[in-house]
């Protein structure tokens, strides 16, 4: 493998120019950035309720605090999310020290304190900080899980975490399409540019706290349609601690072999966790530091049986079959991972706090294909190396202000072959992978899967942002974000049969095209430019609560399109002349506001409304963009040449609009109720353009619109003696003309309607709910479980195989489905814990997944004939039961 590409010096050079804006803006009044940090802020009266003046009240354990004014109030600023204790004192007073108050990352956690009067020196009033089960404060949905609400649960990694909340649908976030979300970790985006889907794999053990914001959000946030997920990592501590957990598990299924189609045989170390973990002090001065590893491995529960080797030589005419492997049993997929963290923060120079960090992974995979499973050394293999590093720089200006810069490089690096180089000789001696429907339903016995991939991303982000508190009821942001992603992806060598008439034989030879255009290009370059800046106002009085923001967002494909569409590849004799000018910039503005207005001290009512646009990832506008091809289409060279891409289209969008309603019942239960309305415009979709000899081609744009109307009821039973419940429950209605940017030119090439209608998305699940209990005593022992109820994705039924005579597009629904998860942990005492999670606990075999389009159903077809493949394809069914058992041991710091 070669040497990943961010070691390289010239990483370093194409960094100046943005390190010399961060110095440039490092001194200048640098208007936003967030998402890391909250506020305690509150009012220090005596028992007559007149305010204290001058009482310091300090976080302790922290260098932060702060006086109060001759109002009695308070306010500190630049708080990481966390629990902590909160000491108040005044000469001539008692002492105060609340314990347990939370800091939430965007919010202001309000803590009130009251003092008695006293002339002798008397013992401390320790009084701990109650949160209500519903923050009536928030303008938004939004849903915040601290660390410990972590650990308790049944998951392993953010993705899970996230997949838990309400209006989460399998990464669409209230009926969006997939990649419509920003994924953020201490509050910079780690979005891959190529796909909008998240560069890193974040562990639980490394959160501090996870923010699913699913309705709108603020101006800070952009580049994201949907929703916003931010993940604050842990810091180091200042005294040594450690920890490290290590389970091992696998698929257990007894008795169930006819039912999934394979063999039930228990592999108890198929899957294996080994992480480790430590924090403290650095040798350098005021510097502490948290480093983390692990490795993973997964193995599939589908296990092939290596009959055959890429290299056997098979008479398909008569049926002769010569296989030569071994017959091992081994998994058909895997993983195997290596991941890290690194984290050091430096206090020593007075109000400015210095932070570098990384996350680093690298994965071996091999995807599982049942149609492989005899020839299993035929697959191609997946290895991703990605690192998400750089640094933070935090600058008090005093008590109301502060200034975060952060210079951040994702980068990302994807590939997929059987072998690296398209040369090797062992494509040629094997060929491509082939099997026959009439031996072992079509798996395949011999050759090479010859699918090549490459993709690569090195994506530079600079934020920066200015938080000051103007007043005790104004709090203003503002900042600026420069995104420079250079962007590689394309087939790093063509594989390709040509034939040859030889002596009257037809003779087949596989030839390599590694830079052949228009019809095989090498892997192509994009460096397009992002840019954005907004102001955000919070103002929070005692009887309303409003967040208002306004986001400019700036976009460059640096690229060119043909200008006479008409005549794209500039081929047509007599026509007009065609050539290639710029793309044209983009730029929009989007206004949002949320407002939360208390009806009660136990009741309030919010509504908020917002613009959101996102630019389409890089990999689809410039996947297959060189219109030069269509002069093949025209003379009749290639008879299709796909929908090409497009790099001048516009942001996509989506206005949004929410009304809740949250209630306290009492200081352990409280409810939400919340309707949202999602009108959503310009999304991609494919539309023909004719040329000027009357032969059409397809191309993207923005044409495809959809909107999603719902209804979200949350219970949130607090922890009240050995018990909690909460429930999330979700109706929503999703529709718009296509699931997909290039369905319309599947539809018209399968001569099917192809014109623009509301038909539901493929991912409109119409009722969604999420039900966590948990039971368990104080340091003790902890069960929790997982239940998800969901309702049927829809589908498009058919009469005979296919052809759907006149069916609506997705006028049927799958059937209902339900999983339960379970997590048991009992605490063995001297820094130990023994822990076992079942993930699927009832072996369902079906979760909204693969149906027979004639019955409705995921068992049975009306034509097993046609369908012996599928009916006999272990892949068809969601995974069984898997059980992982574990131990997690710690010491140090607490």
């Amino acid at each position: 493998m070669s040497r990943p590409a961010w070691t390289t010096a010239g990483r370093w050079i194409a960094a100046v120019p943005l390190v010399a804006f961060a110095l440039c803006c490092a001194l200048a009044p640098l208007p936003a950035f967030g998402g890391t940090t909250g506020r305690i802020a509150g009012r220090v009266v005596d028992d007559a309720g007149q305010p204290v003046t001058a009482a310091t009240i300090v976080l302790v354990g922290t260098r932060l605090g702060a006086y109060a004014d001759a109002e009695g109030e308070y306010s500190i600023l630049n708080v990481s999310p966390g629990v902590y204790d909160l000491k108040i004192g005044r000469l001539g007073f008692e002492s105060v020290l609340i314990r347990d108050v939370r800091v939430t990352s965007d919010r202001t956690t309000r803590q009130d304190v009251r003092m008695g009067e006293t002339t002798l020196q008397t013992a401390e009033v320790v009084i701990t900080a109650e949160r209500p089960p519903v923050e009536l404060g928030l303008t938004s949905s939004q849903a915040t899980l601290t660390h410990k609400d972590i650990e308790a649960l049944p998951v392993q990694g953010l993705d899970d975490v996230v997949n838990l909340q309400a209006g989460v649908v399998d990464g669409h976030f209230r009926g969006g399409r997939t990649g419509e979300v920003q994924y953020q970790v201490d509050g910079v985006s780690v979005n891959n540019a190529f796909n909008n889907e998240s560069t890193v794999t974040v562990d639980r053990s490394l959160l501090q706290e996870v923010q699913v914001i699913s309705g709108t959000f603020d101006a800070e946030y952009g580049q994201a349609m949907s929703g916003v997920v931010n993940a604050v990592l842990k810091q180091g501590t200042e005294d040594f601690a450690w920890s490290g957990e290590a389970f091992a598990g696998g698929f257990v299924f007894p008795g169930r072999a006819e039912a999934r189609r394979i063999d039930d045989e228990i592999r108890p170390t198929g899957i294996q966790n080994y992480q480790i973990s430590a924090s403290g002090p650095a040798p350098l001065s005021d510097t502490v530091f948290l480093v983390s590893g692990r490795r993973y491995v997964f193995n599939d529960y589908i296990y092939a049986e290596r009959l055959f080797l890429p290299t056997d030589d098979n008479s398909f005419a008569t049926l002769d079959f010569n296989p030569t492997g071994d017959g091992a049993s081994v998994p058909l997929g895997y993983n195997k991972e290596w991941s890290g963290v690194v984290k050091l923060t430096n206090t020593s120079l007075g109000n400015t706090k210095l932070n570098y960090q990384a996350l680093a992974g690298f994965n071996r995979s091999r995807r599982t294909d049942w149609g492989y499973r005899l020839n299993p050394d035929g697959l191609s293999k997946q290895e991703r190396f990605s690192i998400s590093h750089g640094l933070d720089v935090t600058h008090a200006f005093g008590e109301a202000t502060f200034m975060d810069l952060s210079l951040r490089e994702n980068y990302v690096k994807y590939e997929d072959f059987a072998f690296s180089d398209v040369y090797d000789a062992r494509y040629d001696s094997a060929g491509a992978a082939q099997g026959t429907e009439n031996y072992e339903l079509g798996a395949v016995v011999e050759g090479y899967d010859f699918t090549r991939f490459f993709q690569r991303t090195d994506d530079w982000v600079f934020k920066g942002s200015v938080v000051s508190q103007v007043s005790h009821e104004h709090q203003v942001k503002t900042g600026v974000e420069v995104s420079a992603p250079k962007v590689a992806f394309g087939t790093p060598g063509h594989l390709v049969f040509t034939s040859d008439s030889v002596d009257g034989q037809v003779v087949e030879h596989l030839t390599r095209y590694i830079d052949y255009p228009p019809s095989y290009l090498p892997v192509q370059t994009y460096r397009p430019v992002m840019g954005a800046a907004y102001v955000q106002d919070q103002m929070e009085y005692p009887d309303i609560t409003v967040r208002v923001g306004m986001r400019l967002e700036y976009f460059d494909a640096r690229a060119t399109v043909p200008s006479d569409l008409a005549n794209p590849a500039n081929a047509i004799e007599g026509a007009p002349l065609s050539y290639p000018v710029d793309a044209s910039t983009k730029v929009s503005v989007s206004p949002r506001i949320g407002i939360a207005y208390p009806i009660e001290d136990y009741a309030a009512i919010h509504f908020a409304y917002g613009h959101f646009r996102q630019f389409p990832a890089i990999g689809t506008m410039f996947n297959n963009a060189n219109y030069d091809v269509v002069a093949n289409l025209q003379a009749g060279a290639e008879s299709r040449i796909g929908v090409l891409g497009n790099p001048d289209v516009r942001p996509e969008q989506t206005v949004q609009y929410e009304v809740g309603y949250k209630h306290v019942l009492n200081k352990d239960f409280g409810v939400e109720l919340t309707a949202f309305y999602k009108d959503i415009r310009d999304l991609l979709g494919v539309e023909f353009v004719d040329t000027y000899m009357g032969v059409p081609y397809a191309r993207l744009t923005n044409v495809d619109f959809g909107s999603v109307f719902g209804i979200t009821l949350g219970l949130d039973h607090r922890r009240l003696g050995p018990a909690s419940v909460s429930l999330d429950y979700t109706w929503q209605r999703a529709m718009g003309n296509s699931s997909d940017p290039y369905e319309t030119f599947v539809r018209a090439t399968n001569n099917e309607d192809a014109q623009p209608r509301l038909v539901p998305f493929n991912w409109d699940q119409r009722h969604t709910l999420n039900l966590t209990a948990s039971l368990g005593g104080p340091d003790t022992y902890n069960v929790s479980s997982v239940l998800r109820l969901v309702s049927g994705h829809p589908y498009t039924p058919v009469i005979e195989r296919g052809h759907g005579h006149g069916l609506e597009t997705n006028s049927g629904r799958k059937p209902a489905a339900m999983i339960v998860d379970l997590r048991m942990e009992k605490n063995l005492g001297a820094g130990a814990n023994l822990f076992a999670r079942v993930f699927n606990l009832f072996d369902a075999r079906y979760f909204n997944g693969n149906i027979y389009s004639d019955t409705g159903s995921p068992y049975y077809s009306r034509f097993p004939e046609v369908d012996r493949a599928s009916l006999a394809n272990p892949t068809w069914f969601f995974p069984p039961r898997r059980i992982e058992i574990g131990v997690r041991i710690w010491g140090g710091a607490s």
